[in-house]
């Protein structure tokens, strides 16, 4: 049975805002998460934001990170780019050296950053040691879309409420995300990597609120047989109820799902931690090993983000599978363990 990678959602959707937003605080932002398929190199988020109240200057962060430890990356602002097609669509977004390009919506997309990078490894990160060389760095991907969008809040009942009403939709806000394949080239001073693998896109346009934000668990992978996984979890309050919208695609199938046992951020710890996971369906649960091989952490305490955070690349088993993708997790600083 052929897939619908648009799940219904019209193409319009997957292009790019071509003006600037009237409300200052309306924001657009598009990252993507890139596992190379041996697991010895991968891009723990390369992102966009564009804030209306600062349109022309957009916040770009580019991690780079390999199995020994090793990292990269950038950090800042950029000129802002939406410019339009000839047919009046605009399918390009970018800030500065990095651009992202929807070739066909919800089928194809690419991924291209000429900068420099700092030259530094996970456990410095961690340590918050911004210290090092910036080195040369370019970056070329495609991505082929290989599951349905899952769009946050519509996978069940529970998780609508909560992000139609809760803190869930504010903090979250409109977006979707997409599992991808992924066929790419990495070049880092006078080394070169080329690689096929997986990866995962988002893509958000709206309003967010992230004060007094808690924490967060968001694993991803594509399989090689094509079945993935996805989940978005907040640590629970002793109050009130807390958003955990997680699905199961099957090949053919998006099934709902909860995260049951989320591996909370608790340390950040460069790679070889135990991050496992269970999936809750109405079909029954669905267990998934896992273990971080490559990280790029910040030890929190920003203005901008207060709380600790980890972008990773993880290996994940399931059923006799292995694939390589994402975890995102973050925590309050406090309730940090030495």
């Amino acid at each position: 049975m052929a897939i619908d990678l648009a799940g219904d959602m019209s193409p319009s959707k997957d292009f790019f805002l071509a003006e600037k937003p009237e409300d200052p605080q309306f924001r657009e932002r598009a990252s993507y998460w890139i596992s190379d398929d041996k697991g010895l190199v991968g891009l723990p988020r390369v992102g966009i934001e564009a804030v209306s109240e600062s349109w022309d200057q957009r916040g770009i962060q580019v991690n780079l990170g390999f199995s020994s430890g090793r990292t990269a990356i950038v950090r800042g602002a950029g000129a802002g780019r939406s410019p339009v097609d000839a047919d009046g669509v605009c399918r390009t977004f970018a800030a500065g050296g990095l651009e992202f390009r929807c070739v066909e919506p919800f089928r194809s997309l690419t991924l291209a950053y000429e900068g420099e990078a700092l030259d530094t490894t996970a456990a410095k990160l961690a340590e918050g040691d911004y210290k090092g060389a910036q080195v040369p760095l370019h970056i070329e991907v495609a991505l082929t879309c290989a599951a349905p969008p899952w769009v946050s809040g519509t996978l069940s009942e529970d998780a609508k409420e909560l992000f139609d009403k809760g803190f869930a939709g504010a903090f979250i806000s409109p977006r979707y995300e997409q599992l991808c394949t992924a066929r790419g080239s990495v070049r880092f001073g006078s080394e070169e990597w080329a690689f096929d693998g997986t990866g995962l896109r988002i893509h958000r346009q709206g309003l967010r609120d992230t004060q007094g934000f808690w924490g967060h668990c968001w694993p991803s992978a594509l399989f090689p047989s094509g079945k993935g996984f996805g989940a978005l979890a907040f640590p629970e309050l002793p109050d009130q109820p807390t958003y955990n919208e997680a699905f199961v695609f099957d090949g053919e199938r998006m099934i709902p799902a909860v995260l049951v046992d989320a591996p909370w951020l608790r340390r950040l710890q460069p790679n070889g931690e135990d991050v496992s996971l269970t999936l809750r369906t109405k079909e029954g649960d669905v267990r998934i090993e896992g273990e971080t091989v490559l990280s790029a952490c910040m030890p929190g305490g920003l203005p901008e983000f207060p709380p600790a955070l980890q972008q990773a690349g993880v290996r994940y088993r399931w059923d006799g599978e292995e694939a390589f993708g994402m975890m995102e997790r973050s925590i309050p600083v406090e309730l940090l363990e030495d």
